[in-house]
C-alpha cells in the first residue's frame, strides 16, 4: 500500500455460501455502515448472481489512510459479527486497485 496519509482504494470480491446471497447483502449493509467512523467510504457496490463461479458482490472501498483500514478491521462492532460473516460468506478476495 501507499505511504501513510495516502488514499487507499480496495476492490473486495465476495462469494456467498449456497443459499446465503441475501444474507451476505444484509451482513455487508451492517458492516459497511461502520466505514465512515474510520475514514472509509464505499465508492461503488455491485451485486452479481454468483453463478458460474462469479462473486455475489463487488465493492470498491476507499480509506483516507492505512490506519483507517486497520482500525476498521479491528472495530469491535465488526468483529462481533464474525459468526454471521462465517455463516454467510464463503470466500473473500481484497486487493488494492487504481481507477482509470
Amino acid at each position: 500500500m501507499d505511504a501513510e496519509g495516502d488514499t487507499r482504494l480496495l476492490c473486495c470480491l465476495l462469494w456467498a455460501h449456497e443459499g446465503q446471497a441475501a444474507a451476505l447483502g444484509r451482513y455487508e449493509d451492517r458492516v459497511l455502515a461502520i466505514l465512515a467512523d474510520h475514514g472509509g467510504r464505499v465508492r461503488q457496490r455491485a451485486v452479481g448472481s454468483g453463478d458460474g463461479g462469479h462473486p455475489n458482490e463487488v465493492q470498491f472501498i476507499e480509506f483516507a489512510t492505512g490506519s483507517g483500514l486497520e482500525s476498521f478491521l479491528r472495530d469491535p462492532r465488526r468483529t462481533a459479527l464474525g459468526q454471521e460473516r462465517d455463516r454467510t460468506i464463503a470466500r473473500t478476495e481484497v486487493f488494492p486497485v487504481t481507477l482509470r
